[in-house]
């Protein structure tokens, strides 16, 4: 290799043979140039730059620098080593986005903005297109909102824009402007504006505005309407209109202590207020009928003959019925004053006549002391529901639309609602303190968009339907008004949900007794064991709270209702002893349910022992005593108490299903060892453990829950509500479990003879017998005994027994299951650091477990079975 220096040109290296790397990095040797080395493309020699052997020093050729618009007008040129790259600019794409950029052949062009981009300007404004960019003139009504967007202005933003008594509304780009009710612009052609504001309109220059007899007063923003004198409104709801004209009217009615002679009916011309006294004189009664009973069917009977049209007179809508003068349906509803006066009258005859109010307690609690109304009050009072009923059902009209009305006397308390289906307000009836929530929605829906419900509370009744007429052995005590509901002139009645009472109580309770929602019953008869047909009955009706004030009742159906109290050896007392000696018990009960839960998951067992029934019987039980003990703390809050009852009870069936596993575990142990089988591990397989013992219950409770919603939670302990049988969810599955459990426990011990009698003879077979029989009966004692004592409540020894026997399932499963279990105690002395065996008792040294013992004998009868003969 030889270096020639040449003029002008630098160093060039010649080689004889060209092969790679003959020239260096960046360099090629060239067979046509005599070996010479020369940059390859995109790279040249340096000036002045002295060569050296098998490096040649070639340097990358800035492009870009070196000529000038090298990618053309409106682009980017970009060097890299040993070529570049054009690009057009921003707001520019090459004439053909397909092919390369070139200056001549494929030049960058501008990108038209205002047609390429969606809704440019946001939409609102004029696009200009500028060489690489855009413009926006934004439209009336909006402004800019950066340099490519408008937004709209919101002229409303300034309250003066439309003036005063106005209304702006913003519209996109513009705005509206309205006049207030009651105004309108100064120029009528015109919008209202500041220049055109808003004034007081007279609704008094219409001279018919009120309708005729009427007078009309103009008030700023509104106008007044008042009937003549001896006009009334057609609809007192309204102000007076072409639509609600005044009318001239009169009515009729009796004052207090008289009453029609010819009934709830007037007759013009004919009728006569006479003394109630009188009236009762002048009956003469069919034979074995009492004046006051045939009075009070008398004024029934006209009632139901006359289900529409029951009170007095209206001139200018009445109607003629057999020569008398009767209201029409219409003008009942609209005529309110002189309906409650009719009303009020009829109920206060029917109450003096039937005797009510004037009964003492004592009688009224005997069922004894009706001065001739009946053979007891029972009979007068079914009469008088019927008529209050009757009468309170001509104060409604349906087709009237949203109606709430309420009326108080000091005969009756009445509230009256007619809802629409489309209403958006709740339905909520209140009558003396007492209170009625119903879905008049629901029923609307179903009778033509309308329903209508009536809520009242006659004064005497509870005097005439005692406490008495409650079937029961204990004391009794009416504790609330008697109050009625109904639903009047609808054709389906029937409840899409049950309805909620509230009752206030007569007398605030420092101790109250059992509480009883329920309802009137009659049947008109008495039946030949000497019942009467009519009763307070509890079908279908069921407390849901109760303290020291008021009651709420839930029901399904509606009816006459009230809150009776019983008193007597059936109603539970707190018992502070009884409270106590419970937590202490249950306290203890859980400590050994913890041992035995960590001794289930800590300690080393005998691989073919299955202890997984066992862990999770404890566990359950564990956590149901826990609920059970802490119940107090949750009690007060609804949803938690609900939702707790619902733990309680998956817990408590969970725990059933795992004392049924754990005696199906020992009964396939036993049936197992009957054949000279030693198996590897005991029982079922766990999928199957969990499936069962957590899977039913989960079912139970959910189908529960999906039957009634509202069943779980109470007022002194949270649990499953008694109402309706729905304890059944729980008692149904314990009863089942208890009955296989004694089934499996029986089947066990048979099956468990032919294995103890084969016995090793090394062994004392009466010792070994009486520990398994032992062991296999305390277990069946923890697997259920203790819960059959909790239907037996009656005296409190049983309560004591319970207690003490029931919270102690923790104890006795450690015991039986740890205590006298070898390999258990065996490693409590590796955990105490305790060696030596003195201190163990002899009758405990050699006590394993249920499972130990059978595996054991069965391993004695399987060598026994394969030994020689």
């Amino acid at each position: 290799m030889n270096n020639h220096p040449i003029d002008y040109m630098g160093y060039v290296t010649y080689h004889r043979n060209c092969v790679a790397g003959s020239c260096g990095p960046l360099a090629e040797c060239s067979t046509t140039n005599n070996g010479g080395c020369q940059c390859v493309s995109g790279y040249k020699i340096p000036p002045k730059h002295l060569p050296k052997n098998k490096s040649y020093g070639c340097q990358d050729i800035n492009e870009c620098e070196e000529t000038a618009n090298l990618c053309g007008p409106h682009s980017n040129c970009t060097n890299s080593p040993g070529v570049y790259n054009c690009s057009c600019l921003e707001g520019f794409v090459p004439s053909d986005p397909a092919l390369a950029l070139n200056p001549t052949r494929n030049p960058c062009t501008d990108v038209n903005e205002c047609v390429e981009i969606e809704k440019v300007c946001g939409g609102f404004g004029k696009c200009t297109n500028t060489p690489g960019n855009y413009t926006c003139t934004c439209y009336n009504g909006y402004k800019p909102d950066g340099p490519f967007d408008c937004q709209d202005i919101d002229e409303c933003f300034n309250s003066t824009i439309c003036g005063q008594e106005s209304v702006c509304t913003n519209t996109p780009g513009a705005h509206n402007c309205t006049c207030l009710p009651g105004f309108s612009p100064r120029n009528p052609v015109l919008d209202p504006s500041k220049a055109n504001p808003c004034i007081d309109i007279d609704e008094c220059l219409n001279k018919t505005v009120c309708g005729p007899d009427a007078n009309c007063t103009n008030s700023y923003a509104a106008h007044s309407c008042t009937c003549l004198f001896g006009y009334l409104l057609t609809s007192p709801d309204a102000i007076a209109s072409p639509l609600n004209p005044c009318l001239g009217t009169f009515h009729c009615s009796c004052v207090e202590e008289y009453y029609s002679s010819t009934g709830v009916l007037w007759e013009t011309d004919v009728t006569v207020c006479e003394s109630v006294d009188d009236v009762l004189a002048a009956i003469v009664p069919p034979e074995g009928q009492s004046k006051e009973m045939y009075f009070l069917n008398q004024m029934n009977q006209q009632l139901m003959e006359n289900p529409d049209i029951v009170l007095p007179e209206g001139v200018s809508t009445a109607t003629f019925t057999s020569g008398r003068r009767v209201l029409s349906r219409n003008w009942v509803a609209h005529n309110w004053p002189s309906v409650i006066r009719s009303v009020t009258n009829s109920l206060s005859t029917a109450l003096k006549v039937s005797g009510a109010g004037t009964i003492s307690a004592q009688q009224a609690s005997t069922g004894q002391g009706w001065s001739g109304a009946g053979k007891d009050g029972g009979e007068s009072g079914s009469v008088v529901l019927k008529i209050s009923v009757l009468l309170v059902n001509a104060l409604v009209d349906p087709s009237q639309g949203r109606v709430n009305k309420t009326i108080h006397t000091p005969e009756l308390d009445i509230s009256l609602q007619v809802m629409e289906a489309n209403s958006t307000d709740t339905s909520s009836l209140s009558a003396r303190g007492n209170t009625m929530d119903i879905n008049l929605k629901a029923l609307a829906r179903n009778n033509n968009g309308t329903a209508s419900a009536v809520f009242l509370t006659v004064s005497g009744m509870e005097s005439l339907l005692g406490a008495s007429f409650l079937q029961t052995e204990n004391h009794t005590e009416m504790l609330s008004d008697v109050i009625t509901a109904t639903l009047p002139k609808i054709n389906h009645t029937q409840l899409s949900e049950p309805v909620n009472f509230t009752m206030s109580h007569k007398r605030r309770l420092a101790e109250p007794g059992l509480m009883t929602c329920v309802y009137w019953e009659d049947r008109g008869m008495e039946y030949e064991n000497g019942t009467k047909g009519r009763h307070w009955s509890v079908n279908g009706c069921w407390v849901v709270f109760s303290d020291e004030n008021y009651t709420v009742c839930s029901c399904s159906h509606l009816s006459t209702f009230a809150l009776i109290m019983q008193t007597g050896e059936t109603v539970s007392e707190d018992n502070p002893f009884l409270e106590w000696v419970n937590r202490m018990c249950v306290i203890v009960g859980l400590v050994f349910f913890a041992l035995a839960i960590l001794t289930f998951l800590l300690c080393s067992w005998n691989p073919k022992i299955n202890n997984t029934a066992r862990l999770h019987l404890c566990l359950c039980l564990f956590l149901s005593h826990l609920l059970l003990l802490l119940d107090y703390t949750y009690l007060t809050h609804k949803l938690v108490c609900s939702i707790m009852a619902g733990l309680l009870h998956f817990l408590v069936v969970a725990s059933f299903l795992w004392m049924l596993l754990e005696a199906l575990q020992l009964y396939l142990l036993v049936q197992r060892l009957s054949r000279i089988q030693v198996i590897q591990r005991e029982g079922l397989q766990k999928k199957y453990l969990f499936l069962i013992g957590y899977g039913i219950p989960l079912v139970i409770v959910g189908v529960s829950a999906a039957v009634k919603r509202d069943g779980y939670g109470g007022s002194k302990v949270c649990w499953l509500k008694p109402e309706q049988y729905f304890t059944w969810a729980v008692l149904g599955p314990v009863c089942t479990v208890l009955a296989l459990n004694w089934i499996l426990f029986c089947v066990t011990i048979w099956s468990l003879r032919p294995t103890l009698a084969n016995m090793k003879s090394d062994v004392s077979q009466s010792k070994d017998t009486r520990l398994i029989i032992f062991k296999i009966l305390a277990q069946f004692v923890i697997l259920g005994c203790t819960w059959v004592l909790g239907l037996f409540q009656s005296t409190m020894v049983f309560k004591y027994l319970f207690i003490v026997l029931n919270s102690q399932q923790g104890t006795f499963l450690y015991i039986v299951h740890c205590l006298f279990n070898k390999e258990v105690r065996d490693e409590y002395r590796k955990w105490l650091g305790c060696s030596s065996s003195s201190s163990t008792p002899d009758s405990m040294k050699e006590a394993p477990s249920v499972s130990e013992d059978l595996d054991k004998a069965g391993e004695e009868r399987q060598n026994k079975g394969t030994r020689p003969g």
